[in-house]
């Protein structure tokens, strides 16, 4: 089946927020970027604003709308951050809170008090994700219990909880739809990943009503219709997937059979490879769903690394560069890092690990170290956590992984996928266009609409 027309995939990341128009070929008409600010109030805490992260989809909407000029689209698809969460009200849609976004780590305490009272085990049972910081359960119970009265609101039904596909698509359709897929259902720590359902023992331990939480759809159903006036967009069109964004990246590059691991380096990087089934990993990663659609979930293998482009990015403010590329044209002026070791624990260690009190470290230096030598470990630091989470995939398969796809800004460095490639030992490929999380939405919509993709 073909078509003429596009689908409007909304990619909504940490640190920005793109909307690509896509083809049913792949083909990208139009494409725009708006940058979100993230904030820390506190050491370990990282925020933004729902409100912000809105309106930012809304313009990166005008904007690309307006560079298309008269196209029919057919859909709309959503990729998103994960692990990021709001509360809000369900009359007026005002959160009352900030969205805690993936990288925070103030609910560290209240992990370990879990971890403590022996639960860490049941937890990974049911959702195959480590007692950690990283997801959404404990920040929602840490929302409603920083704001006076929130409790008692939830309790009443005044409020709705949910990551930012759902926060989006309640903004889209004027509040009128109240529901997530099965890829950010399962990163929550209260789905039970086997059973298919919110988990009442998990909303206990939590302390989180299940009744906070979004109706749970294939990623490529049909979740309603954009309404009027709630963006530039005519009322109508069907938003027809939502999924998150790592997620999107693995059905982006084609990916559909175990085997492959993709690799999102961005803020922080995401190794993601299929599984015949459900799995539990016993080397430090997550157990999670991939997408779903009318014939069932796939599932995966997932490693999160919480500081990756992020390390690139704040070496070179620390050693006075204007931006990331100085930083790499500085690292290729020498050899090696001359022993220089940089560990960019900056918000704690992600997988294989899970050291929530983890904090970054420089070893090796010497009187001969110089900026350059920082600046390469910097970009051995990407490609050595990466290479410690496709070593743990390996271990949890026993089998032997036959590459690495790899997308996100640190891509397009060519001597560090280079070094990754050493490495691993294994063929590194990298994507020629940015916006893999988008095109991977965006086909998951045309094949929600019966539209064959290629």
């Amino acid at each position: 089946m073909s078509t003429s027309g596009l689908v409007l995939a909304i990619d909504q990341g940490t640190t920005n927020t793109k909307a690509v128009l896509v083809s049913a070929d792949g083909r990208i008409a139009a494409r725009a970027s708006v940058a979100n600010p993230v904030s820390y109030p506190r050491p370990g805490w990282a925020e933004q604003s729902g409100e912000a992260l809105w309106q930012g989809v809304v313009e990166a909407i005008a904007v690309v709308t307006g560079a298309a000029g008269a196209v029919e689209i057919d859909a709309v698809a959503i990729s998103n951050q994960r692990e990021s969460v709001l509360v809000w009200d369900a009359e007026t849609g005002e959160p009352i809170g900030p969205c805690v976004i993936w990288q925070c780590r103030r609910t560290a305490d209240a992990c370990q008090t879990l971890r403590e009272a022996g639960l860490g085990e049941r937890i990974a049972e049911k959702t195959g994700l480590a007692l950690d910081p990283l997801f959404p359960a404990g920040k929602i119970a840490w929302l409603i219990d920083s704001v006076p009265s929130a409790r008692e609101r939830a309790a009443r039904g005044e409020l709705r909880a949910g990551t930012v596909d759902t926060w989006l698509l309640w903004q889209l359709t004027n509040g009128a739809v109240f529901a997530t897929d099965h890829s950010n259902a399962s990163r929550t720590q209260l789905f039970d990943t086997r059973r298919m359902e919110w988990d009442e023992e998990l909303a206990d331990i939590f302390n989180v009503s299940s009744q906070l939480m979004a109706q749970v759809l294939p990623s490529n159903a049909s979740f309603g219709l954009t309404a009027a006036g709630a963006t530039g967009l005519p009322a109508g069109i069907p938003i027809q997937a939502m999924i998150g964004d790592s997620h999107a990246a693995l059905y982006g590059h084609g990916v559909r059979q175990p085997g492959t691991v993709k690799a999102t380096y961005g803020t922080g990087t995401s190794l993601m490879t299929l599984t015949g089934g459900r799995v539990r990993s016993r080397n430090g990663l997550s157990a999670t769903i991939a997408w779903s659609t009318g014939e069932g979930p796939v599932h995966a293998l997932e490693g999160n690394i919480s500081v990756s482009g992020q390390a690139a990015a704040f070496m070179a403010e620390l050693l006075g560069l204007s931006d990331v590329g100085a930083l790499a044209d500085l690292a290729g002026t020498v050899a090696d890092s001359d022993g220089v070791t940089f560990v960019p624990a900056l918000v704690g260690l992600g997988a294989p690990y899970w050291r929530s009190d983890a904090r970054g470290i420089i070893t090796g230096m010497s009187l001969g170290t110089r900026p350059a030598h920082l600046a390469r470990a910097a970009l051995d630091a990407i490609a050595l956590q990466v290479s410690d989470v496709f070593e743990a995939m390996q271990a949890d398969l026993g089998s032997e992984l036959v590459g690495l796809r790899a997308d996100g800004g640190a891509s397009s460095n060519h001597a560090l996928m280079q070094f990754q490639a050493d490495l691993l030992g294994k063929t590194v490929t990298a994507s020629a266009v940015p916006e893999v999380s988008a095109l991977g939405a965006a086909a998951l919509a045309f094949s929600g609409l019966g539209i064959e993709t290629s």
